[in-house]
């Protein structure tokens, strides 16, 4: 009867545990609006959490502690090619923060891969998944990232290759629906596109068409200069002097960054009319291609990255983390040994919902075995 009765309360008790990891969410935070205790970490779209939430893309100015966030695995040398998807993990819920096991995670939509030339990586866009997003597991932290790669070709549909750092430092390369001869560059600090001088898209062309031939685009990201480069030939370049404001503060991005790819719909109702304009206009979901291949498509051949010595890692060093510096405006990085794994002792002390979870759940068995 003990027996039975310890059993029937293990779901009650799941269930209550399940209530207690999902009670702070949905609360939203920003830099003026920290997150809780109890669920400390500051996701990339704005809400607080546990686990996943303190992964790529946790904002660490406006999470409970500057060290909620996990640290940031840090830059390696590299050539990634897709022969296959083994080291993708389809799933960014699943990532738990070891960049040794994967090279990317799909942080939504859907990827495929072509046994041409060696292998070939393909974002896809349908109706149903909204496009699809590809993060880097590693940070740059000041660098030189090559992407090879074929865009869409479809008014509305948007091919990107960027980088994003966790308090929104982002520098871009995108190709807006039809525009097939040209690329465009754009840059932000900390979310905001910088008022200067350097400010504002540019735009390349004639290039041949972006969709049947592969171009290498570039991004040459050091502490004192941008460039974009195409095929090895410089494009634009923006000085970090150029963009320091009347408070001496420089409007650059400057912080450590993953890697995306991605395949987005513009061309939708939900959007800014400028931006569908911007785009080649709302997505035709009865266009011929989409009809015959089931879905939009952008073609990635091989992604290479070359990390800056900005920081000389020592041979224990294994992620960037935040200091604890109150002036968000020029955030100092430093390098650590502090473990990039969810399932390790969290950097601040806290043993967070999921530690939390697991023992309360080990204790109450072991109280069931009792009966």
């Amino acid at each position: 009867m003990h027996r039975h009765t310890g059993v029937l309360i293990i779901p009650v008790l799941l269930t209550w545990l399940a209530g207690i990891a999902t009670a702070a969410s949905g609360t939203t935070c920003n830099a003026t609006t920290l997150c809780p205790a109890s669920a400390p970490c500051c996701s990339e779209f704005g809400f607080c959490g546990d686990d996943s939430f303190c992964l790529g893309g946790c904002n660490p100015f406006a999470s409970h502690s500057v060290d909620s966030c996990r640290p940031s695995p840090i830059c390696e040398d590299a050539m990634f090619t897709f022969p296959d998807n083994s080291r993708i993990l389809s799933n960014a819920d699943y990532f738990e923060g070891n960049a040794s096991e994967y090279d990317w995670v799909v942080n939504k939509g859907n990827i495929m891969n072509t046994n041409s030339s060696g292998g070939e990586l393909v974002l896809t866009l349908t109706e149903e998944n909204g496009g699809t997003r590809l993060s880097s597991t590693r940070y740059v932290y000041y660098g030189t990232i090559s992407a090879k790669l074929k865009t869409g070709k479809w008014g509305g549909v948007v091919t990107a290759f960027i980088t994003m750092s966790d308090i929104k430092d982002e520098i871009d390369w995108e190709f807006p629906g039809t525009h097939t001869t040209q690329g465009q560059t754009n840059y932000f600090w900390q979310g905001v596109i910088p008022t200067d001088k350097t400010n504002g898209k540019t735009t390349t062309e004639p290039l041949s068409d972006t969709f049947s031939n592969y171009h290498t685009y570039t991004i040459d990201w050091q502490q004192d200069q941008l460039k974009f480069l195409i095929d090895g030939k410089n494009q634009q370049t923006v000085k970090k002097s150029d963009t320091i404001d009347s408070n001496g503060v420089a409007h650059y991005p400057s912080t450590p960054s993953r890697i995306q790819l991605s395949l987005w719909p513009a061309g939708t109702d939900d959007q800014a009319p400028g931006t569908v304009q911007w785009a080649g206009g709302m997505i035709d979901w009865n266009d011929p291609d989409y009809k015959a291949a089931g879905h939009f498509y952008a073609t990635v051949q091989s992604v290479e990255v070359k990390c800056a010595p900005v920081l000389k890692p020592s041979p224990n060093d294994t992620s960037y983390i935040y200091s604890n510096s109150s002036d968000h405006s020029s955030p100092t990085i430093t390098l650590s040994n502090h473990s990039t794994l969810l399932n390790s002792a969290p950097v601040d002390g806290v043993s967070g919902m999921h530690g939390m979870m697991v023992g309360l759940i080990a204790l109450f068995l072991a109280f069931v075995h009792l009966f």
